[in-house]
């Protein structure tokens, strides 16, 4: 299961209800924050999420709305007195930006906690508690762009009525038996982790979009997923300005999501030059799950299913 918490939604400005690019995913014992616009450490606190057990930072890009809070987090972090390591993930382009950036905050890398700078290329990132991240490109006005998926390990659950046909008690035995151990009964016989365990499980799955250009490029790196978080700046009535400045109209954000079969689809970046209600209308005409949680903080449990709100 994977936690997500908009901290910002906002499309290149901050608004009175909005932040800037900032979205929390929480999986396992896992933190990750992906993009960190100016006041995110604020929008952290505002949601009670909290600063522990943050080990990474995934930049989708080097634009500054995307990256320009990451100084007063990791000043925060200091004076909090949390010197776990904090790895900054993004392109090479991208991770260059931001440590020049903060290079001139503090020389010779004395960051009030320690920071390791992670070049990314499309692939497998790294793994966690029961779950990988992956990385994808994303094209986005010339930048070195990239989505992120967050994809749980499929499972293979114990069958009960094997279970009792076979006679294997409750405890230990079973728990082994569900790590993929053999055990031995106490009549001698022994039994196999086949005899008792289902077929796989798909786990959830999560992609992550920043700004984009276009969808089409998109649509094999995001199909299937439970649920899509992607940009929607602009609307079909502005096409042509959406084109010129790198960003997805919310039409077709929808159809990117109908075209990969996602789960369901959650727009970010939101311009306040539109009613937000007319973004969630255009999206919701052509993708027919379609979710609207553009607030600045809705923390979401994401399920093997459609994501539900927290309450």
């Amino acid at each position: 299961m994977f936690e997500l918490t908009f901290l910002g939604t906002a499309a290149s400005t901050a608004s009175a209800e909005r932040g800037l690019p900032a979205l929390l995913v929480s999986g396992g014992g896992d933190r990750f924050l992906v993009d960190c616009g100016e006041g995110t450490q604020r929008q952290m606190l505002r949601a009670g999420a909290g600063f522990r057990r943050l080990g990474h930072v995934l930049l989708t890009h080097a634009h500054l709305d995307h990256v320009l809070g990451l100084a007063g987090l990791i000043a925060t972090l200091g004076l909090l007195d949390l010197r776990g390591e904090l790895s900054i993930c993004g392109s090479l382009q991208t991770v260059e930006l931001v440590e020049r950036y903060l290079l001139a905050l503090w020389p010779q890398r004395r960051a009030p906690v320690p920071v390791r700078f992670v070049p990314l290329q499309a692939g497998p990132v790294l793994s966690g508690d029961g779950f990988r991240v992956s990385c994808f490109p994303v094209r986005h006005r010339g930048t070195q762009s990239l989505g992120f998926r967050f994809d749980e390990l499929s499972r293979r659950h114990l069958r009960p009525e094997r279970l009792a046909a076979i006679g294997v008690p409750d405890g230990p035995l079973r728990g082994r038996l569900a790590a993929g151990e053999p055990v031995m009964l106490p009549d001698g016989r022994r039994i196999e982790p086949e005899d008792v365990l289902g077929p796989p499980t798909p786990g959830a799955s999560l992609a992550v979009v920043g700004d984009a250009e276009e969808g089409g490029t998109l649509i094999e790196a995001v199909r299937g997923a439970d649920a899509l978080v992607i940009e929607a700046t602009f609307l079909a009535a502005d096409a042509a300005l959406a084109a010129e400045r790198g960003h997805l109209t919310a039409a077709e954000a929808g159809r990117l999501a109908a075209e990969a079969g996602v789960g369901a689809l959650y727009l970010t970046h939101i311009s306040g030059r539109y009613d937000p209600a007319e973004v969630a209308a255009e999206a919701g005409a052509v993708f027919s799950k379609f979710r609207w949680s553009t607030i600045s903080i809705a923390p979401l449990c994401l399920p093997r299913a459609v994501p539900r709100r927290r309450t």
